[in-house]
């Protein structure tokens, strides 16, 4: 009984620390882009601005590509396998070795598009600058430290790189022209604490780099392609939204969108530490007691919940104060699109407590696909109907929608899955229960 107490304390105390830091984190994202996203916007332009933006759009399907869902199933893996620290080292060198090989392939598709389409040939060097922030998320394996649960290390790495970032954004972009060298700038940072956190995990954490097996390989591809799919879906209706309003308008409307969904991300972030640290937390809880996991569960329902409904709601209300203030009365075009926006955190806040921390967690993996990939379908059928017809406006609602659509479909999974998660006492399944 003594030591059951004393675990429990041990494990609050690291869920608290863990917390604390990505709150730290997060409070670095959320501040310093408030500081620096004016100053570029005013310094480069909307235009600029977002021809910027459209290229990191188009880089992170390679940054989806190479991260391939390890994000969470090795997060998983090495949560659950933590202990061993000849299993963490081949699980550490499996999914490495996987994402470089991803990476080599991404450039390689990168360098064919670069050249075969004319609206990338008449930048490509933007294209090839901000591909340096695949190398750097290749090289920092934030997966590695949610599943041993060191987040410190986290928070310590990316305040260094918007550091960096923030550091030689002030000091080199001074015109329109210099817009070049924005993607130089948040490649160099990425790829710096890329190889500090190697540097780390190698010496601090004695994790050694070994050949991985061909069945190891095959294992963390097969763990990952659940995830994988599930964010390739996501992308149709995030990355992509970017994208094809800068096919379908141009990169004044991208700018404004962009704008818009910048701040939205920036409050959105605020919910971040909480998910990644109660996502190991779980898998830990859920290996030992399915019932405790499922008590926490709803309990951090209610926090995520109410937490992120008054962020919404503060959003709603403050959209146009916010925008001014922020980026000038140019960009008051970006108001009615941030209005529209304003409560995809308390959508995406539920929906990541009943996918990621519940449907995951308890190894649902095609009902958590399922749930994305049927709305992002219907979301990219009818955005290239929205688009041209009402522009960013029509974008947003989409988006909007989507969201809701994918928690909807989740809510009503985990109902039939097992009734006793909303109402305490109803009858259900036994079977379904115990492989819940």
């Amino acid at each position: 009984m003594i030591d059951k107490i004393k675990n429990f304390n041990s494990d609050k105390k690291v869920l608290m620390g863990n917390l604390f830091s990505l709150l730290l984190l997060q409070g670095a994202n959320y501040l310093l882009p408030l500081v620096t996203l004016p100053y570029l916007l005013r310094t480069i332009g909307p235009e600029r601005y977002g021809l910027v933006v459209f290229a990191q759009a188009f880089i992170q399907y390679f940054v989806m590509i190479t991260d391939y869902g390890f994000n969470l199933s090795a997060t998983r893996e090495i949560s659950i396998n933590r202990e061993s620290k000849k299993k963490v080292s081949e699980i550490f060198s499996s999914v490495i070795v996987i994402k470089f090989v991803f990476m080599a392939l991404s450039f390689l598709i990168l360098t064919i598009i670069i050249f075969s389409f004319d609206k990338f040939k008449a930048n490509p060097l933007v294209y090839y600058y901000t591909f340096g922030m695949v190398v750097g998320n290749v090289l920092f394996p934030t997966w590695y430290f949610q599943g041993i649960e060191k987040m410190k290390f986290i928070t310590i790495l990316n305040v260094l790189s918007k550091s960096i970032f923030t550091i030689l954004l002030f000091w080199l972009i001074r015109d329109e022209s210099d817009y070049i060298l924005v993607p130089v700038i948040n490649s160099i940072g990425s790829i710096t604490v890329g190889c500090l956190s190697l540097l780390i995990i190698a010496r601090k954490f004695s994790v050694k780099l070994t050949i991985p097996t061909l069945n190891n390989i095959k294992f963390h591809l097969r763990e990952g392609w659940y995830v994988f799919v599930s964010t390739l879906s996501i992308s149709l209706y995030t990355v992509t939204n970017s994208f094809l309003l800068g096919i379908f308008t141009n990169d004044v409307i991208v700018g404004y969108y962009a704008s818009a969904e910048k701040v939205v991300q920036a409050f959105q972030n605020l919910l971040v530490p909480i998910s990644q640290t109660i996502y190991p937390y779980i898998n830990k809880l859920a290996h030992q007691s399915k019932e405790q996991a499922i008590s926490f569960i709803k309990k951090m329902l209610i926090v995520v919940g109410s937490f992120s409904l008054t962020i919404s709601i503060f959003i709603f209300i403050f959209s146009s104060t916010i925008i001014t203030s922020l980026f000038g009365k140019n960009y008051s075009d970006a108001i009615i699109i941030l209005k529209v926006l304003a409560f995809l955190p308390f959508i995406i806040g539920l929906s990541n407590m009943f996918g990621t921390q519940t449907l995951l967690v308890f190894n649902f993996k095609k009902l958590f696909t399922t749930s994305i990939l049927m709305p992002a379908f219907i979301h990219t059928l009818v955005i290239f109907w929205a688009i041209p017809h009402y522009g960013a406006i029509g974008l947003a609602s989409m988006t909007l929608f989507t969201e809701l659509l994918i928690v909807s479909i989740r809510v009503f999974g985990i109902s039939i899955l097992y009734r006793n998660f909303f109402w305490e006492g109803s009858k259900h399944d036994e079977k379904i229960k115990n492989s819940f």
